[in-house]
């Protein structure tokens, strides 16, 4: 967006030499310069953490790709204590199904019973609101960047038409005496615009990703209990309760 914003003011500088990026920036006030490089420290920011979340989610997604590959055949052999050490090996640090699967099988471990189900229910249920919670860190700039943005663009915009009405007092009607101003004006409000645009894209698609990645928590959570319930009530010498 504020490439194509860019493009356009330099197309635009072939026909009216005053409309340069550099020219505008040297007839901007120190207000409007301050709004410009506020809204960039902002735009900065929203890319930061949209790259972040990115790397992030593909760590987390593929280490939980691995290990439940992993540790499938030690659940279905009903070997808690060996599924337990599988859940916390460093190659899996970091996997959101990591974290919930480890904090269930240790409260089964240590107490295979009605009373173990309930404690690993419990963790695991808090182990579920930790991830979740980490999922969406950072989440709350992206939706303050999409959401003041242009406000802060439209502060600059104010005081650019303020400083257009300034030329006409001093200089007269002419169009020379206002453009300035209005370029200065225009400039923070499409800056602004395109700022917003790209932290609303980056905090709606990272909130699409982590509802999906809360879905696959909440039905990793149900089908872990299901299977301890089972793990429970299997018989004494069947291959499960071993």
């Amino acid at each position: 967006m504020l490439f194509l914003l860019t493009v356009a003011t330099a197309f635009a500088q072939e026909d009216s030499p005053g409309f340069t990026l550099r020219e505008i920036w040297e007839h901007s006030g120190g207000l409007a310069r301050g709004v410009i490089l506020t809204l960039m420290f902002m735009l900065a920011a929203a890319i930061f953490i949209a790259v972040e979340r990115q790397l992030k989610f593909r760590q987390a997604t593929g280490r939980s790709r691995l290990l439940a590959a992993d540790i499938v055949p030690a659940l279905e052999r009903g070997d808690v204590h060996g599924a337990l050490t599988i859940a916390r090996d460093d190659k899996f640090k970091g996997a959101y199904l990591g974290a919930l699967l480890a904090a269930g099988l240790a409260e089964i471990d240590l107490r295979l019973d009605a009373h173990g189900i309930a404690n690993a229910e419990r963790a695991v249920n808090k182990a579920v609101q930790q991830e979740i919670a980490k999922l969406k860190r950072g989440m709350p700039i992206l939706a303050t960047v999409g959401s003041t943005a242009p406000f802060v663009g439209l502060f600059g915009t104010t005081f650019g038409v303020i400083n257009a009405f300034q030329g006409m007092a001093s200089a007269g009607s002419g169009l020379a005496a206002i453009s300035a101003g209005i370029s200065e004006a225009l400039i923070t409000t499409g800056v602004g615009i395109g700022v917003a645009v790209v932290g609303v894209w980056f905090f709606n698609y990272y909130t699409n990703k982590v509802e999906k990645v809360t879905e696959e928590l909440v039905s990793s959570e149900a089908d872990f209990l299901d299977w301890a319930e089972k793990l429970v009530q299997a018989p004494a010498g069947s291959e499960a309760a071993k």
